[in-house]
């Protein structure tokens, strides 16, 4: 599923929203998985994109990778992985 979000350089986007420990972890593993493989990343913050959040508020944390929604709740450090790998 792609998402309208909001225009980056980065492959990889993470969706959260304030006070999300499930964000917070999410944003570790991206971080983590990103460096490790010199991509870049950002987080989307829901707060400043209430369409996005209203969209996805069952899911959140969202990951999407080119555009597209890889992940939500939690990030899998190895499916990521993959993903980056295979582009």
């Amino acid at each position: 599923m792609t998402a309208d979000l909001p225009a980056s350089a980065a492959r990889v986007q993470l969706l959260v929203k304030p006070g999300c420990h499930l964000c917070e972890e999410a944003a570790g593993v991206v971080a983590q998985v990103c460096a490790e493989r010199g991509q870049t990343w950002e987080p989307v913050d829901g707060a400043a994109h209430p369409e996005l959040l209203e969209r996805f508020a069952d899911e959140v944390p969202v990951l999407f990778v080119d555009g597209v929604q890889r992940d939500f709740w939690r990030v899998d450090a190895a499916r990521l992985g993959r993903l980056l790998d295979a582009a």
